[in-house]
């Protein structure tokens, strides 16, 4: 199997926005169209905060990864916000996931910013357990306006 990740491409919605409800799916969540589409605008604009990155297994895309650059009053340089990561069921296992995760550290990385954060529901067992072998859990608790 030959694995690649790249930037996301505007030829790219269909098999994008596929990824990208499966992973609002497992969230339990809905978007309509337009927000699908606005984030999608989002992902190509080379002057937002927004990034995004595709796996490919074989050619076929099989994964995706959004991320954020922003700034921090504890550190200068700022950090990385991995806000969403999602690989297709049948290719979890190939290494999909890690090599998003490490797509963007090496993003972190060039962009100066080499502090990378996310978060997880607590359910998600099964991507805890890649989280816990390349990154460490952070105490804090996240709180959210009613």
């Amino acid at each position: 199997m030959s694995l690649t990740i790249r930037h996301i491409q505007p030829g790219d919605y269909p098999e994008w926005s596929r990824l990208w409800t499966a992973y609002l799916d497992f969230y339990e969540t809905e978007l309509d169209d337009e927000v699908k589409r606005i984030g999608f605008e989002r992902l190509l604009d080379p002057s937002n905060k927004f990034n995004g990155r595709i796996a490919e297994l074989d050619g076929a895309p099989v994964g995706l990864v959004h991320f954020i650059f922003h700034d921090h009053m504890w550190r200068p340089e700022g950090v990385c916000y991995l806000q969403d990561l999602y690989a297709d069921p049948e290719a979890r296992g190939t290494g999909v996931g890690r090599a998003l995760i490490e797509a963007v550290y090496e993003a972190a990385d060039q962009a100066g910013t080499p502090k990378v954060y996310w978060l997880t529901q607590e359910f998600n067992k099964t991507a805890r357990v890649l989280y816990d072998r390349i990154a460490k859990l952070s105490p804090f608790i996240r709180y959210d306006r009613p």
